[in-house]
């Protein structure tokens, strides 16, 4: 399986992050790092929770690339 896109933000007291193709799945954390690791958790458990109800894994099509100005 192909890994998910995550879209971290920096906010006023840490950082948050989310994956547009797992609704409902959201994090935040006091450090990037933290952040990422509760993400990496956050999916293993949601995908769990989708198989333990019966409910289909949704495949990842989010595609992420960064743009810098000319």
């Amino acid at each position: 399986m192909t890994g998910y896109a995550v879209v971290f933000e920096k906010t006023e007291t840490g950082w948050s992050a989310y994956a547009p193709d797992l609704p409902g799945l959201g994090v935040a954390g006091e450090t990037f790092e933290e952040t990422e690791q509760l993400m990496r958790e956050g999916i293993e458990f949601h995908i769990e929770g989708l198989r333990a109800d019966g409910e289909p894994v949704p495949e990842p099509t989010t595609r992420v690339s960064e743009i810098v100005p000319a």
